[in-house]
């Protein structure tokens, strides 16, 4: 399984991004300094480093500058709340492969994660189709078939869809799916999930998704409830 070091000194963003990743088929680990991160990455078994430029002790760029004097061309992922033009430019020259800016959203950045990893040739390790019923989920092309039938589905949509078919059966909130779906920061008295929700049912069928009221929404085989 891919192994994803997150190198993050604020512990509420380290634990919501690893859910996320793993959620999404990866294994990961997380440090809070720069000391950690070198020596994580040094001895060996890390796919991709998600690195904060703010750690305790050195500087995200030092992480940087280190590990690339030293030979090492694991895949980094600046993940900061440090967006100047300067710090961006400072980053991807002392060897980021990717830079974002906080606060972001999940999606984006696991969509970035993938694709670094396709270009370093690693495996994702995870199933490149998602299947509940008569869903199919395709994580390479972005599209889903119901049956044989092909529907497209917008960029939040299919993040949507995504987190439904990964969680088959299982009841998820509406505050799982704002964090999962929209990001940490998205305001959590919005009505955006049964927005999003009604969306996917009107493009994939009303009858795979089940309302639990008062708690959220859960995916459904149709095919086998015999609706």
């Amino acid at each position: 399984m891919t192994h994803i070091l997150i190198a993050e000194d604020e512990e509420r963003i380290a634990a919501f991004v690893a859910k996320g990743l793993r959620a999404s088929g990866f294994e990961t680990s997380a440090v809070t300094s720069g000391e950690e991160a070198l020596a994580t990455v040094q001895s060996g078994g890390v796919d991709l480093l998600i690195l904060d430029l703010g750690l305790v002790d050195i500087d995200g760029f030092e992480v940087l500058r280190r590990l690339r004097a030293a030979g090492h061309t694991v895949p980094v992922i600046v993940l900061t709340a440090r967006s100047s033009v300067t710090d961006t430019v400072t980053g991807l020259e002392s060897g980021a492969d990717d830079y974002m800016a906080k606060p972001f959203r999940f999606e984006e950045l696991l969509a970035r994660v993938r694709l670094r990893l396709r270009a370093q040739g690693v495996a994702a390790g995870e199933a490149s189709v998602l299947r509940h019923g008569a869903l199919q989920l395709d994580l390479r092309t972005r599209r889903i078939k119901v049956g044989t039938q092909e529907v497209d589905l917008s960029a939040r949509e299919f993040a949507l869809a995504e987190t439904f078919l990964r969680h088959p059966g299982d009841v998820l909130t509406r505050e799982r799916l704002l964090s999962e779906v929209w990001g940490f920061d998205f305001d959590p008295g919005s009505n955006v999930v049964d927005v999003y929700v009604r969306y996917l049912r009107r493009k994939v069928g009303a009858e795979h998704f089940d309302t639990v009221r008062g708690v959220g929404y859960r995916l459904i085989d149709a095919t086998a409830a015999g609706v």
